[in-house]
């Protein structure tokens, strides 16, 4: 019997600042309980379907690495091989990161917030160098050059940093027809899937990843498929 190759691509659980209506970004949040339960449901999904994989793959921020422990616990595929890296990480919010989206919206103006939310191009207001700085001398952060290290991100850009990790390590993993788990962020997979899915400016800004919803992309002959799907029971 072939066998059949599979990406799955996992948005993390609820962030306690999810929970809070709160621009998270590349603030290091934790789950909340909530998020801790959507964890476990994906992993039991996918433990339901027989899911394998070869090599998994997440951001440097907590609440994707625990949301892959949890998955990776339930699916008994502990022992399995994650590779972290910032190229993964949530689009950067810039001034916008722990702010309240409701009063955002009073301040900017619901078009704006859109905009800035669910578009391709738009970039938010950026942080301040200082605010910059407390990044520049987080651990996770201290080898990066000054340039990788953004002051506010469009979804645009946050695909421009993913695509040199996504061309070097994970594709040709996939090319070796390895299975394939990535759990990361609503904006790093959205970013992701229109590259993958070829989708257009349109297709992505009306896109949403449910948080703890595992996404299926089918793999033929290293040939990945445009259409996706959310796992259900």
């Amino acid at each position: 019997m072939k066998k059949k190759n599979r990406l799955v691509l996992i948005r993390h659980g609820e962030s306690l600042w999810n929970q809070l209506n709160q621009f998270t970004g590349w603030t290091d949040v934790q789950l909340s309980i909530k998020g801790k339960k959507e964890a476990l449901a994906a992993g039991k999904l996918l433990k339901k379907k027989n899911f394998f994989f070869d090599y998994c793959y997440t951001s440097v921020l907590q609440r994707a690495i625990h949301t892959l422990w949890i998955v990776l616990k339930e699916i008994n595929q502990s022992w399995l091989p994650v590779k972290k890296t910032w190229r993964l990480n949530e689009r950067h919010y810039g001034k916008l990161q722990g702010l309240n989206k409701d009063s955002v919206i009073e301040k900017y103006g619901l078009e704006n917030i859109q905009k800035w939310r669910r578009s391709f191009k738009e970039i938010p207001p950026k942080m301040t160098d200082l605010q910059k700085l407390v990044i520049r001398s987080d651990n996770r952060y201290v080898n990066l050059e000054n340039s990788e290290i953004p002051n506010s991100e469009s979804l645009e850009l946050t695909l421009l940093r993913i695509l040199p990790f996504w061309e070097k390590v994970i594709f040709p993993k996939i090319q070796n027809n390895k299975n394939i788990l990535i759990v990361a962020h609503g904006n790093s997979l959205r970013a992701l899937i229109k590259y993958l899915s070829k989708l257009d400016e349109k297709s992505v800004y009306n896109l949403s990843v449910p948080t703890g919803i595992p996404i299926i992309y089918n793999i033929d002959n290293s040939n990945i498929s445009k259409e996706y799907k959310f796992l259900k029971n």
